[in-house]
């Protein structure tokens, strides 16, 4: 018993950590290029306005967010606003 529980606690430590990973959307070649916008590259709300932006490396960019919902929505399509960095 004290086995399986053992078993248990260290899967479960595994999987943890497995989600915590990164995506494989960050660079490893160095330096990120900065964000060059004062906005959330998803709602356009002013950074700061929602408390302490997030940020995050896509393909060498730095993208900033206001909050962690956008991050998820940026997550599911990133084609859809990286133009927006472009054009500034």
């Amino acid at each position: 018993m004290k086995k399986i529980k053992i078993l248990f606690t260290t899967t479960a430590a595994a999987l943890l950590l497995a989600g915590c990973a990164s995506t494989g959307s960050s660079t490893s070649s160095g330096k990120a290029k900065p964000y060059p916008l004062n906005t959330c590259i998803v709602t356009d709300n002013e950074l700061g306005s929602m408390g302490t932006p997030l940020s995050k490396v896509y393909n060498g960019q730095t993208v900033k967010f206001c909050c962690k919902p956008c991050v998820r929505e940026f997550e599911e399509d990133p084609a859809t606003f990286l133009p927006k960095i472009n054009k500034s």
